[in-house]
């Protein structure tokens, strides 16, 4: 339960954070700000100053940052309506940018406990490779990709060697400073001799590398890319069929996979002799990084009610304008917004049916 609760709170900071990108960039910019508010629901205290109310509400998830004319049209010269596009641009940008950041530090304060990160460098071979040599793999080549995707990590190759489905990959390596490409690599999962048991496994070892503190942060950089390569996969998988609605989870979800995560940690860091809180406490920070990733990167999808569906806007009104010289009627994009709106609440509402479902089941 205390993990859940931590779970809470982390969840409900990455989106105030997200609303702060909006609201710090917001009155950089001169737009005005009418309410910027940390918790929703019921107010418990507020306090004004200047032309901003700020406030703190009873439902400590999320938060809200309020603007003059973010969804109509007003005379007010300080209205987000009336800023120039680039200006509106930066402030619905300012969000995502907050969560990638943020995921971003998380990221850096949990490899800060590293030793050690195991690179894509071929270290060596399992008895019976059959791949080994100059027109295969040798000990020394940096995978570089698989499959036309970056390799920045060992994480990687397990990734994308799974999503081959046991099928000859399209390799390329870094061999002595030069490029070397293996179209349809016969490399497939065989059995092993692996600690004593016979494994499915692709024979291969790999290097480690120290973990330096310049080292950590190039890590974290490289994984924050791999998040949100992620989500591309992932929504892939979900437009071609690979995934479906019920594979998806909402706020319900994830506070149970947070808490599952803060367990898994505390029990980890008992067994090693470590402390359980930390190690819980760590576990839920490295999953927070997603989850902040992955916020940043959804919000700038072009879906309507998200800031990527604003900005599409701005893109289609600067076009509009261009063409017609006259701008587009805000009603319109009211319209759209409002229907994109009541479309994921709905979807919130079956992704949480799902997610108590399967947690119960």
């Amino acid at each position: 339960m205390l993990y859940i609760l931590i779970a809470i709170v982390v969840f409900g900071i990455l989106i105030a954070l997200h609303e702060f990108g909006h609201f710090i960039t917001a009155k950089l910019l001169g737009v005005r700000v009418n309410e910027f508010a940390i918790g929703m629901g019921p107010l418990l205290w507020s306090a004004t100053k200047g032309e901003t109310q700020y406030s703190l509400r009873a439902i400590p998830i999320g938060g809200f940052c309020a603007m003059e004319g973010e969804d109509e049209a007003t005379d007010d010269p300080g209205s987000f309506a009336n800023k120039p596009g680039w200006k509106k641009f930066i402030v619905l940008v300012a969000g995502s940018a907050m969560n990638f950041l943020t995921g971003l530090v998380l990221l850096i304060v949990v490899y800060s406990q590293a030793v050690g990160f195991v690179t894509p460098v071929i270290a060596g071979f399992m008895d019976g490779f059959p791949n080994e040599g100059a027109d295969g793999l040798m000990v020394g080549d940096r995978i570089l990709s698989v499959n036309g995707e970056r390799i920045y990590s060992k994480n990687d190759i397990d990734l994308f060697f799974s999503r081959a489905g046991g099928k000859p990959m399209d390799l390329v390596v870094l061999r002595d400073g030069e490029k070397i490409v293996l179209d349809d690599f016969p490399l497939i999962p065989r059995e092993y001799d692996y600690e004593g048991q016979t494994r499915m496994m692709y024979g291969l070892t790999f290097a480690v590398e120290e973990a330096t503190p310049l080292v950590r942060i190039q890590q974290s950089w490289y994984t924050s890319l791999d998040m949100v390569r992620m989500v591309r996969l992932s929504l892939v998988d979900l437009f071609t069929g690979k995934a479906g609605v019920k594979d998806m989870s909402g706020v319900i979800g994830i506070m149970d996979v947070m808490g599952q995560a803060g367990e898994e940690g505390a029990q980890a860091a008992a067994e090693s002799g470590g402390s359980p809180l930390v190690g819980a406490i760590f576990s839920i920070l490295n999953l927070s990084a997603f989850i902040a990733i992955n916020l940043a990167v959804m919000n700038l999808l072009p879906i309507p009610a998200l800031d990527g569906g604003r900005i599409f806007f701005l893109v289609v009104n600067w076009l509009f304008t261009l063409v017609t010289r006259r701008k587009l009627d805000p009603r319109y994009e009211g319209y759209v917004h409002m229907a994109g709106f009541i479309f994921l609440l709905l979807l919130m509402v079956v992704v949480a049916f799902n997610d108590v479902v399967r947690i119960f089941t």
